[in-house]
Parts: structure tokens; sequence; C-alpha cells
């Protein structure tokens, strides 16, 4: 990790760059877990009581931000934004998952989407989501932009692949508990380059037509996080 001087990424006392990467790990493994126990016909409200029994089990129950599992139409939802009460996950569906659990000190988040049945559109939504995450994660590597930069050149990613991104989720820091304490800005509003590890990218997109989206979300790192 580069050294900065920048308030808006200053680390708490009990920061260390191996233990934010292994709980990186534990909280995309978490998430992963999760995904698995879900199924067609669930409600819901019961995929987040199994979210937050995974976290607990793993020792990660405490969280920095609440723990959200949408289903269908709740996939437009941003975050903090109530769910639509009892909608069920339907064979042809697509959910996501977002977790922010704090493990000891340190923080974790992580988001993903996946989708049940053969659905092409609903797929290649999901995995658009991760390819626009990794396009705008390359252009940061290779040209060093702004926070601010970096989610203009998302808005085009997006576009071109057909989709709407979402600005209300535009990135945040991640640290030792709580970077609320240090920095609660977005990415989107920082007029420096981040620096590896202290950012989450987030990836929001939405169908322009259709009532579901795709989500995903992880640490901005160099390629050899990601082999």
């Amino acid at each position: 990790m580069q050294e900065t001087c920048l308030p808006q990424e200053a680390v708490g006392a009990a920061f260390n760059r191996e233990t934010m990467l292994d709980v990186r790990r534990r909280t995309r493994d978490a998430v992963h877990k999760i995904a698995s126990h879900i199924r067609p016909g669930m409600l819901e409200e019961d995929a987040v009581e199994l979210a937050r029994d995974v976290l607990a089990d793993a020792g990660m129950l405490r969280g920095w931000h609440d723990v959200y599992v949408r289903f269908g139409r709740n996939t437009l939802k941003t975050f903090g934004a109530p769910s639509e009460p009892g909608v069920y996950l339907g064979e042809n569906d697509i959910f996501f998952i977002d977790i922010g659990p704090v493990w000891k000190q340190w923080e974790g988040d992580a988001g993903d989407t996946f989708v049940t049945g053969s659905d092409p559109e609903r797929i290649r939504c999901a995995d658009d989501a991760r390819a626009i995450f990794h396009e705008v994660r390359s252009h940061w590597l290779k040209e060093g932009c702004s926070g601010r930069e970096l989610y203009r050149y998302a808005e085009d990613c997006a576009h071109r692949r057909g989709w709407r991104l979402n600005l209300d989720l535009s990135g945040h820091r991640l640290a030792d508990f709580p970077h609320a304490a240090i920095h609660n800005g977005a990415l989107a509003d920082f007029d420096h380059a981040p620096s590896a590890l202290l950012w989450v990218l987030e990836i929001h997109i939405r169908h322009p037509n259709e009532a579901y989206g795709a989500f995903f979300e992880d640490m901005l790192l160099d390629d050899s996080h990601y082999l």
C-alpha cells in the first residue's frame, strides 16, 4: 500500500494490512456460503436471518452496516432502503448479498449477485456487475484516476453494456473499526487517486426497463489479489 498523508485516507491504531486482507477473505467466503444455502421459494426475510446465522458462526455477527439480502425487484433498492416485504425468490430470478461485518477490530465488506435458473439477461446482469467492477479497477490501476473520475468511467461502462448505474452506491472507506470516525464520504466524491486497501468500489446496476439489478463490491486492489 502506498504511503498517503491525506486525511481521508488515515487509519486507526489497530490498522494492519495483512489482517485487513484476511478479513476480506473471510467476508467474501461468508457471502458465498450464504448464497449456497439460498433456494427458489425462500422468503427474503428468512434469507436475511440465514445470513446472520452464517456470520454468527464465523464470529462476525457484529457489523458496521446491516445485513442485506435482496431478492428480485428488491435488487433495485439502494443501500439503507428497506426491502419490500414478502418477496419470495423465483425459479428464474436474481438476488444479491451485501454484508459489512466486523471481525475483532477490523472491517470487512463484500457484495455479489447470484442467479437461479437460466434466464440469460439476469445471468448477464450478474456477470456484468462483476465485469464493470474489474473494468473500473483496471482503469484505476492504469490511470491513477480520482474517485470522482472512476465513477464517471463506471457510468460509461454500464451504459455501454446496456445498464444504468446507481450512483447512490458510490464507494467508501474501509479500515480498522470504525472507518466512519476517520472519513465517511463517498469514493465518488474523492478528488484524489484512491490508495489500495483503503477503499471499496461499489457497482450497482439496473435493467433499463425491468425490475431487477445486480451488485458487486470489493476493495480496490491490484491484479495479484484476483488470480
